[in-house]
Formats: structure tokens, sequence, C-alpha cells
């Protein structure tokens, strides 16, 4: 070894050594935990431009936090995009928002169940959800739990889905033969939820959020967001959905009288929630609304590429209104779901009109936006109807039409989405302390233009969605009736038909107002 070569040798052992004395003087460096925050939303129905946000807030907290982003359901039906599309587009979207757990709500199931599932597995997030099964085997069709680790902190989410979508969108879980293919385990949600919470905490799971679409409204099975609370102990915090609610954070007693935060953000992201689990274990919840973040750009681009394509069919004029074509009454409120709209009369006649069926009907549920005065796009339409029904014609006697308009009140005051919207028929509603009743039923002749009394052992055909027909609307009460004729026309389309070729597209006067169809007895 020359004179050069054993100099760098002699330096090398001599960096390394004092290198290695200076290391190991030192104090050991101690890795500072990053706190964990969890953004969420609920029942953001298609408004896609929210999801930019989403992805744009998670960027800004992602430098100094573990951030994970969760889904309460109903993201993939309620909107022009999703309508177009069949849901498509909004998991184009959200697969670049990239989820990391998701629910289901219940209008996940708006297209089916099978194509439903085929289009969450492009989605490519965790998806868990307790209660949704096959019906013969009772199996999980996804998985009751998901636990994520962040450092210390090992969270599991357990995701709940309102049990009334086996009868809100029945048509999903029965085939065409009306045999049973998927169950919502919908008297057992409760036990169901403290069976997983017990089984995550056995499992180390140190913090267990639910993620829930059920609400904070009692439904007929008498299960609600607060009420798994209060019949359950061991989870720490709900976030909620289905009821469109804006609650930041309110603590609900569990089964042993220790509080649990829940919380919701409204409905198409009006707010994203926003839960901190900082190292020293304490949490905060707050709301931040959308409209004050900035967009991620990838997601905005995806956004605007897909606006793009559907920009001029959506623009397509179908009319003019002087006035607007409302779901909501003169306080600003939405009304469709508890009293006649000109919305629904509008939608309900084009229906009977274009059928040539005696009585148009459909269910305030599905009728979802106002249509403001000026002109009338496709774009406008489809936020209207924008669930794509199929109008069924039905045959059905008198009393049996009187049986369905009864079972659809029973909630008044309160709103109920089986609510009838009419053409073709009047009735007195006659709202009473425990049970609401019709009377007064006509349906109107078309020869000589009058209503007359209904006769009940008459036949008389109506014009409905398939939803209703033979989808377990309006509480499954014209299931069975005979089907004169099926698949006539999509709904939204129909009213385009209506409003472009029968009215010359001009929305006349008789549509300003509701025209008096329902008349109301009694304190709403």
């Amino acid at each position: 070894m020359n004179k050069k070569n054993i100099f760098i040798a002699t330096l090398c052992l001599a960096s390394a050594t004092l290198f290695s004395s200076c290391k190991s003087s030192q104090p050991a460096q101690t890795v500072k935990e990053k706190s964990l925050v969890v953004l969420f939303d609920n029942d953001v129905h298609c408004n896609l431009e929210g999801y930019a946000k989403m992805a744009g807030l998670r960027d800004a907290i992602a430098d100094t936090a573990d951030v994970i982003v969760v889904s309460c359901g109903d993201f993939l039906q309620g909107g022009r995009a999703s309508t177009l599309s069949k849901g498509k587009y909004i998991v184009d979207v959200m697969k670049k928002v990239n989820y990391d757990v998701i629910t289901l709500g219940n209008h996940e199931f708006d297209f089916g169940a099978e194509h439903m599932m085929n289009l969450l597995k492009e989605l490519n997030a965790p998806i868990t959800c307790v209660n949704f099964k096959e019906h013969q085997s009772g199996k999980t069709l996804y998985a009751p739990y998901i636990i994520k680790n962040y450092g210390q902190q090992k969270i599991a989410f357990i995701g709940v889905t309102t049990p009334t979508a086996i009868t809100s969108e029945r048509y999903a879980f029965f085939d065409d033969k009306n045999q049973q293919i998927y169950d919502m385990s919908e008297r057992e949600i409760y036990p169901l939820v403290q069976k997983t919470v017990d089984e995550v905490r056995r499992q180390g799971a140190n913090f267990v959020i639910i993620l829930s679409h059920l609400g904070e409204e009692p439904t007929e099975y008498n299960e609600d967001s607060n009420g798994l609370i209060a019949n359950t102990t061991g989870i720490d915090v709900l976030f909620d959905g289905h009821t469109h609610a804006v609650i930041e954070k309110k603590a609900i007693a569990n089964k042993s009288g220790q509080p649990v935060i829940v919380s919701q953000t409204g409905t198409k992201f009006a707010n994203i929630g926003k839960l901190t689990l900082l190292p020293n274990k304490k949490t905060t919840i707050e709301h931040i609304p959308t409209e004050k973040l900035t967009d991620n750009a990838m997601v905005k681009q995806v956004i605007d590429s897909i606006n793009g394509l559907t920009d001029k069919y959506l623009n397509t004029l179908v009319g003019t209104c002087d006035f607007g074509i409302n779901i909501t009454g003169e306080d600003g409120k939405r009304a469709v779901r508890n009293s006649e709209t000109n919305a629904g009369d509008i939608i309900a006649d084009a229906f009977r009109i274009l059928t040539g069926a005696n009585i148009g009907m459909t269910d305030g549920g599905s009728v979802r936006a106002d249509i403001k005065a000026g002109e009338i796009r496709i774009k406008d339409i489809l936020d209207v109807l924008p669930y794509d029904n199929l109008i069924y014609e039905l045959e059905v006697d008198g009393k049996q039409i009187e049986t369905t308009l009864n079972a659809c009140i029973q909630k008044l005051p309160l709103e109920d989405g089986e609510f009838p919207q009419v053409s073709g028929l009047t009735f007195t509603l006659n709202i009473n302390q425990g049970e609401n009743k019709v009377s007064d039923l006509k349906v109107l002749n078309p020869k000589s233009g009058n209503y007359e009394p209904i006769d009940y052992n008459k036949k008389y055909t109506i014009a409905t969605i398939d939803y209703i027909a033979v989808g377990g609307g309006m509480y499954n009460t014209l299931q069975g009736c005979k089907i004169v004729r099926k698949d006539i026309m999509v709904d939204k389309d129909a009213l385009i038909e209506y409003i472009s070729k029968n009215m010359n597209g001009h929305v006349g006067q008789e549509y300003a107002k509701p025209q008096g169809r329902i008349k109301v007895n009694g304190t709403r």
C-alpha cells in the first residue's frame, strides 16, 4: 500500500471512530408522534366539485398529521353525473380522492345490488357494512370492520347502513320472481354492532368509530344512530348520515352512561367533518365549510373532464317558465314530502297524459330539486328526477288506491318520502292524532273534465314509476297489482317530452301554484 492510500485509510478510520464516539455520547432521538386526522363526509349525492375540496383539505393537513378520509354513504346517486353514467363518473372521481374507508348508504342500491357491487370494485377502497348480507347464507357482503394502524393508534371503523334500504330500494334485494337475495338484518342492528365493537376491542383497537348511515330519525324498525349509541358500549365516536342534518358535535349517553360524540355534516358537501386525535389522546371535532377550501388539482381535472363530456347534452333547452317549479313551500322549506307541490303536479300530469292512464302518481322522495324561473334545460330536469325510474302502468281498484294513500300519510305532519304527488285524482287529507286518513276521493272524468267520486269496485289505471310498481315504494301497497304496461319510458324523458311537446316548450300559468288536488283538514 502506498503512502497516499495509507493516509486515506487512516483518515477514514479516524472519521468512523469519531462519528461512532459522537453518536454514542448523544441521547437517543425520539420521533415525535403525529396527530391523526379523520376527514368525513355523508350524503354527498353527486356533488362532484366537493371531492376536489376534500382532497385539497387532505393535502393541506398531510404535512403535519396522518390523514384518513372516510365516507358515511349516499355518494353514488342523486345528481346529473350519476344519472348519465349510472354512477360510473362518481366512482372515477372518488378513486382520485383515494378514500381510506367507506360505508354504504341506501342510495348506493338505486341501480341494483349487483351494479353497485361491480362499481365499488372499481372504487378500490375498503368498504365496511356490518348488516348487508346474503339472504340464505347470512354471510356479510363487505367487511364488518376495518382496522387502521397509525403510530400508537389502532383505529377501528365499523359501517352500518339503514335497514330501510330493504324497503325503499326493495328491487335491489329481490329478483324478478320476488325471491329474496339479500338482507339488511332489519331488526338486529344494535346487537350486530355491539358484537363487532367487542371483536375489534379484543383485537386491540383503542379507538372505535362508527360510520353510520342510520340518521337521527327512528325508522319503522325503530333503529337510528342515537338508539344505537344508547344500546351499546365501547364506541368512541359516531359519524352519521341519511337524515342530512348539520350536527357539528353532540354527546349521547351510551348504555353505561358514558358520552359518545355524534357528528353529521349535512348534504352535498356543505361541510367536511374533521376529527383530530392528538398524541395526548384528546380529541377535537369540527365542521369545515367546503366553500372555503382549495381544490386538489388532479381531482379537479377529472371533474372538469366529466363536466366537459356532459355539458352539451345537459344544456339542451327544453322550454321556459315564468315562475319556479318547486319542491319547496313559500317558507323555503322542503314541502314535496308532506304536501302537494307544483313540481309534483306537473310530473304526475306528464305520467298520466303521456300514457293515457286515469291517474298519474309518484312519491315525493323521487322529486329532488326546484327549477328556477326562466330557461329549463335538461340538466334542470335531471336535478328534479335523477333516478332513472321507468314508468309502469298498473290496473288498480278504487279501494286499493285509498289503501295506498292512507299508508303514505301516516307520518304526517313529519316528512315521508312516500308522500304521494298525484294527477287525475283529488282527495282530502285528514290529520288526526293517532291515525291520518284520506277522504272525498275523486277521479277525473276525461270526457266531461269533471272530478267524480271514486268507485271502490271499479278498475282504474295508474301511471307510476317502477320503484312504486315493483320496487317496494309506497310501502309495497301496489306490489302485485296487474301490470298493464311496463318500461314505457324513463321518468325524466316523460317530463322533457311533456314540456317540450305537449306544452310547446312553455310551462303555463296553471302550474304557477299547487292546483289544490290535495286538501288538508287538521293541523300540520
